[in-house]
């Protein structure tokens, strides 16, 4: 390899992968590259969290290293059984995997609380009497120096003592914790004498209620990635300020000769119109806002895939929005520009009417049928060309017709000329209206010498319009469900003086009950995917589709109409 290429690779490097290599080239950690993603199992994992899962697997993939999947599972309070499945569901359907058995912080309860007696020992941690909310007020503020607990510092034997009544169910939730003695004079808050335990009387999803006391984040987390030999720890911006505290833990139990985890810290996805609060997400589900974390509205893994994204699309937009050491607003629209890439390689155009009108051609003969040939794909040729029948009765949109047509008007109108995609030209002859002024039906003729691709001259000719359309005898019914963006602000939850549900776009839904799909559909797939001619990609229902009520979702229009539209 010439000095130049090495060069340019290590320029197109992002800065991780700039220390691991840096780690590589020294063999740190005997040339290991071990990783873990350790969501905790409070609710389901959401775009943020794909960026998280890409990065953290990518990178060992990367570096013929391995990934742990780990559940910070510590406080039994906010935990389910419910989000650890879908957690597991999530990542594997993104397309990867994890060494060995998930793994769970809870596997390591014994050795943190012996770890938490060792600490003790050493005279660096107290029980504290206080409440949570004294604690608080005591640590001070970031220019006004933390007052020191009365309780700080007790005898090595006494903490013992009543660390060990903690542990054994001697008090109750609040009345005692555990806290590390290490400056309350710290500029950095979390240093401020931090809580490593706290009474907790919850039964816990793995380990029911053998434990009352319960290991804080900061204590847990570090102590986890040494345990199972961790690299390489790979985590948001926010956990920068606590990366001091995660190494005194670490200093503080570690033992010469054994690999020492390096956290690293790198921007946190954030999405234009878009929550990523967990908490918030569960305000919208518990207020039944939403219909539930998997609702295509909702920007969680499971609700991105029943709105009809692609693993393959969520994989690129990570990568194609790469790691940042500073914080950044991403817009939405490259999301959906991901995926309308992928689908158009991908997906079948199909036909589909939406809000139908019926066609009447009346020199069409009414026992006649024939079938017209439309390819699948013409992204690609190799999925071919499927049949499609016609008939005297038609389906077209709704919009697809006005009967006071403007001059640059290239759709079907009184009189006017319009090509059915793949099939004939037709001419509007006569409107039916019933006795309300509603349109019920246009009469039309066709031209039996326009059939696209029959060679002859009349299949030639140039109108300046093309439909699609639907036999009105083949159709297959189906609800159609639109969906849109779920908030009209792009920083929904950025405004102090207004609640992030004041901005919720009212029609973020509409459901579609009488639509008309060509006839190829009839038996299609949970979760399969499809280009609507003219009007986006749609998804079957992964949830409420079955054989004979077929209900599609919109994933994506074909083009971001926002951009122009909110401004």
């Amino acid at each position: 390899m010439t000095e130049r290429k090495e060069s340019e690779e290590r320029k197109s490097l992002n800065f991780i992968e700039s220390i691991i290599e840096e780690d590589l080239r020294n063999n740190k950690n005997n040339g290991i590259v071990y990783t873990r993603f350790p969501p905790e199992p409070n609710g389901y994992l959401h775009i943020g969290h794909a960026k998280s899962i890409c990065l953290n697997f990518g990178l060992a993939q990367k570096y013929n290293g391995k990934t742990n999947l780990r559940f910070d599972d510590t406080n039994p309070s906010k935990e389910e059984v419910e989000y650890v499945d879908s957690i597991m569901e999530d990542v594997r359907w993104l397309g990867f995997d994890w060494e060995g058995e998930p793994h769970f912080a809870s596997d390591y309860f014994e050795q943190l609380y012996e770890w938490a007696i060792k600490i003790i020992k050493s005279g660096k941690a107290y029980v504290d009497d206080q409440t949570p909310e004294l604690i608080s007020q005591q640590r001070g503020t970031p220019t006004k120096k933390g007052i020191e607990s009365p309780f700080r510092n007790r005898s090595i034997e006494e903490n013992l003592d009543l660390f060990t009544r903690m542990k054994d169910g001697e008090f109750a939730e609040g009345e005692r914790v555990l806290r590390a003695k290490i400056d309350m004079a710290s500029p950095n808050m979390h240093m401020r004498d931090p809580i490593m335990y706290r009474v907790l009387r919850k039964e816990h999803h793995r380990t029911g209620n053998k434990w009352c006391i319960y290991p804080m984040y900061d204590f847990a987390h570090g102590q986890s990635d040494y345990i199972e030999g961790i690299t390489h720890s790979v985590c948001t911006l926010e956990f920068e300020v606590h990366r001091p505290l995660y190494e005194w833990f670490l200093e503080n139990v570690f033992t010469e000769g054994d690999i020492k985890p390096r956290q690293i810290e790198f921007a946190r996805l954030n999405l234009s119109y878009t929550i990523m609060s967990k908490r918030k997400l569960l305000e919208l589900v518990q207020k039944n806002i939403v219909n539930g974390w998997d609702d295509p509205r909702m920007p969680t893994i499971t609700g991105l895939r029943r709105r009809g994204f692609t693993p393959e699309a969520i994989r690129k937009f990570a990568d194609t929005i790469g790691v940042a050491k500073r914080d950044n607003v991403i817009d939405v629209a490259l999301l959906e520009h991901s995926l309308r890439d992928d689908l158009n390689k991908t997906a079948s155009r199909v036909m589909s009417v939406l809000n139908p009108l019926k066609i009447v051609i009346t020199n069409y003969p009414e026992d006649k049928e024939e079938f017209v040939r439309i390819e699948n794909n013409p992204e690609d040729e190799n999925m071919g060309i499927r049949e499609m029948p016609f008939s005297r009765e038609l389906y077209i949109e709704q919009d697809d017709f006005m009967e006071d047509a403007p001059k640059k008007f290239f759709r079907l109108a009184p009189d006017k000329e319009v090509r059915l995609k793949a099939a004939y030209i037709i001419k509007c002859e006569q409107v039916i209206k019933d006795s309300e002024g509603n349109i019920t039906e246009l009469r039309c003729t066709y031209d039996p010498d326009s059939k696209s691709g029959s060679g002859t001259e009349a299949s030639k000719r140039k109108v300046k319009g093309t439909l699609h359309w639907v036999s009105a005898k083949h159709a297959v019914d189906a609800e159609v469900r639109l969906y849109d963006r779920l908030f009209v602000d792009e920083a929904p939850d950025g405004h102090k003086d207004k609640d992030f549900k004041d901005f919720l776009n009212p029609e973020s839904l509409q459901i579609l009950k009488n639509c008309k799909l060509e006839p190829s559909l009839k038996n299609a797939e949970p979760e399969s995917k499809y280009q609507f001619q003219r009007l986006g990609y749609f998804c079957v229902d992964r949830r409420d589709s079955k054989p004979g009520n077929l209900v599609f979702n919109r994933t994506v229009p074909l083009k971001d109409s926002w951009s122009k539209q909110n401004k």
